[in-house]
């Protein structure tokens, strides 16, 4: 990676082995207009496809990247699929890697992006982690396709929604108290049925049940920083940031 990207860009603070290679966009550095500025890397939110084009571009050039990451289609859902021989904009919110120089990736704004790697610098693997995707198993079915022990895993939890800001209807709380009864301390009470809920706090426990415990980051806003990050829940209309692992040869 050269040393000139933009400074808010987040380098995973996690061990990882040194050919894992991982970062996390902000909205700094790109070409788009407002509401979209000026980094978006999505292409279906809006944006003038040049700009997004140009955007992907230098995406590319200032990480040197090995090859052009598998974008997906992304449906709140809980299917994975292999990078290294992925269609383009393949339906899935999920991307792994087994081999070098395969760029895996996840767009958000919000959702929470989940990055895995093992301890022997060996696999990678990219989530897409909306509340959706948390309650359908999307975490679980990327430690599955990973193929290793939850032991010998780590995931750093990217930028998303913070609990604070987090509001949410008792049909989500339901949906995840029934799957595990623990999940009830990620939820806060709010007049009127409503829950703020800790996005962080959900995607550990699922981890942890996993076998996963080297869990790093997690404590960023995405609706609280408007400087650095895109919000959905807070903008509506606006760009997408992307969150990057691949392994160097």
């Amino acid at each position: 990676m050269k040393d000139d990207i933009p400074s808010s860009w987040l380098r995973p603070d996690w061990p990882a082995p040194a050919r894992v290679r991982a970062i996390s966009t902000t909205r700094e550095g790109g070409v788009s207009c407002a509401p979209r500025d000026s980094f978006n890397l999505g292409s279906r939110c809006g944006d003038d496809p040049q700009a997004v084009a140009e955007n992907r571009a230098r995406l590319r050039r200032w990480l040197a990247l090995p090859s052009e990451p598998a974008w997906l289609r992304q449906v709140h859902g809980a299917r994975t699929i292999d990078a290294a021989s992925a269609a383009v904009d393949v339906e899935a919110d999920v991307s792994v890697a087994f081999t070098p120089d395969v760029v895996c990736a996840v767009l958000t704004a919000d959702c929470l992006p989940v990055l895995f790697c093992d301890r022997e610098g060996s696999r990678v693997a990219a989530a897409h982690a909306g509340w959706r995707g948390l309650a359908a198993g999307v975490l679980e079915a990327t430690i599955d396709t990973l193929n290793v022990s939850g032991r010998q895993l780590l995931a750093w939890l990217g930028p998303a929604i913070g609990p604070q800001v987090f509001e949410v209807g008792a049909e989500v709380r339901a949906a995840f108290v029934e799957h595990n009864q623990a999940s009830a301390n990620a939820f806060k009470p709010l007049p009127a049925g409503r829950w703020l809920a800790d996005i962080y706090l959900l995607a550990r426990l699922r981890l942890k049940a996993k076998g996963i415990t080297q869990i790093y980051g997690g404590v960023l806003c995405t609706y609280s920083d408007p400087a650095r990050f895109f919000s959905y829940r807070r903008d509506r209309h606006t760009g997408r940031m992307a969150s990057l692992i691949w392994l160097a040869p």
